[in-house]
């Protein structure tokens, strides 16, 4: 019996030993895997993480986010240079086709951001590549680059096979909504080459030069808004891509301030690609109002996802100083987006204002900004989804149409002068 005890004894303290050497083989495999990843392997890992516990859209967005990570790890794992690892998340945000995915970043070979960094709208329809809008005063429209016109290849390239690069790879068909952000992200252009755009004419095809001239999307404005009294003494004011700049708001109740007299107020919106803050936002619906009132829904997702209650909250604008009282309209398009959207829709929501133009950037929610651990690289997508203040998405909003030859101002004057509508 000693004899077996002594084997069993010798047995327990070799098991003991060999456990022993088990938790430290895991522990610097865990170790291994942790620190020996690249800093492409840790960025990659944090920005495909953050997005999976934080987009708001996965329930309307058909991206497959978990083949994303099996289709782009193999490509993370070979990088050696920062810009191929921006590069790469570049392609990985058009899995979202959506302007509001987008890095706070870019090199010299990035693809201008939509509808910033556009200036024409395309879309396809019965197999074609058709412009619907043009920038005015950009330089697709100084080119001569007109609504109606079919595009046919992008830089001597066709456009079917010009637009595959911007079409996500995750999903198992295309539906309009890819194209449309393919198509116009690719007419974008990227930062250091100029673009050739040739139209066919009923099988004529024309080639125009946008980029003779530097691309006027990288200018900012002079001023941050503009306004004038107009036709029977009608009050336009226009926003020149600032509802991000607090500055906005002084000089937004002084020119108020001087047309508070006038039959009607034109807001211009349509040059407002790049959003902007809720402050700004509600400075100016404050000066419509005479009640605290909701303007904009949001709905957390994230919060539902963790705990499986969901939770949505009204956001509220109160008045501020001298009430504007007259009738109003709203003038948006293409180039409106983000918090231009919101603040449509809270005029339409509102019922303060009309709402004339076409449909907007159809930009998805309230974005969020984060930051990769190692390279520092910011990023940003929506977490929150917005909603009119009747649940409808902000994105689905369309607008009392303009017809595509219609002056738009002459449009709104006309709504503007029409008692029907303002009793």
């Amino acid at each position: 019996m000693r004899k077996i005890h002594g084997v069993s004894g010798n047995f327990t303290d070799t098991f003991h030993k060999m456990k022993q050497t088990i938790y430290i083989l895991l522990f610097l495999l865990a170790y291994s895997n942790t620190f020996g990843q690249t800093k492409f392997q840790k960025d990659f890992s944090f920005y495909w993480q953050t997005i999976n516990e934080n987009f708001a859209y996965f329930d309307k967005q058909k991206t497959n986010w978990e083949k994303v990570k099996t289709i782009y790890q193999p490509i993370i794992d070979t990088l050696k240079t920062e810009n191929q690892f921006i590069y790469v998340l570049e392609k990985i945000n058009n899995e979202f086709y959506n302007g509001h995915i987008f890095l706070n970043t870019n090199t010299n070979s990035s693809n201008r951001t939509i509808p910033t960094g556009s200036d024409l709208k395309a879309v396809y329809e019965n197999n074609k590549f058709v412009i619907v809008e043009v920038r005015k005063g950009f330089n697709a429209d100084l080119c001569g680059l007109k609504k109606g016109m079919i595009v046919a290849k992008f830089n001597g390239v066709a456009m079917d096979k010009a637009i595959v690069d911007f079409l996500p790879k995750s999903v198992a068909t295309f539906d309009n909504s890819m194209y449309e952000y393919a198509i116009n992200m690719l007419l974008a252009g990227t930062h250091n080459a100029k673009r050739e755009i040739t139209i066919s004419n009923n099988g004529i095809e024309k080639t125009f030069y946008p980029d003779n001239i530097p691309n006027k999307t990288d200018d900012n404005y002079a001023t941050l808004l503009e306004s004038k009294i107009i036709n029977s003494n009608i009050g336009y004011i226009k926003i020149n891509n600032s509802l991000g700049n607090f500055d906005l708001i002084t000089e937004f109740d002084k020119t108020l301030d001087s047309l508070l007299n006038t039959k009607g107020l034109i807001l211009d919106f349509r040059e407002t690609p790049s959003g902007g803050n809720t402050t700004v936002a509600r400075a100016i619906l404050g000066r419509f109002i005479d009640k605290e009132q909701p303007y904009q829904k949001h709905i957390y997702t994230f919060e539902e996802k963790e705990t499986g209650i969901k939770r949505s909250t009204l956001e509220l604008v109160s008045p501020r100083q001298k009430q504007y009282t007259k009738p109003i309209i709203v003038l948006v398009n293409y180039w409106t987006g983000s918090m231009g959207e919101g603040i449509t829709i809270a005029f339409d929501g509102m019922k303060r204002a009309k709402i004339l133009g076409t449909t907007m950037a159809g930009l998805l929610g309230e974005i969020t900004t984060f930051e990769t651990p190692e390279m520092k690289i910011p990023f940003s997508f929506p977490t929150a989804q917005l909603q009119k203040i009747n649940g409808l998405p902000r994105e689905k909003f369309i607008p009392m149409n303009i017809n595509t030859n219609e002056d738009e101002i002459k449009k709104a004057i006309e709504q503007l002068m029409n008692k029907k509508n303002y009793p």
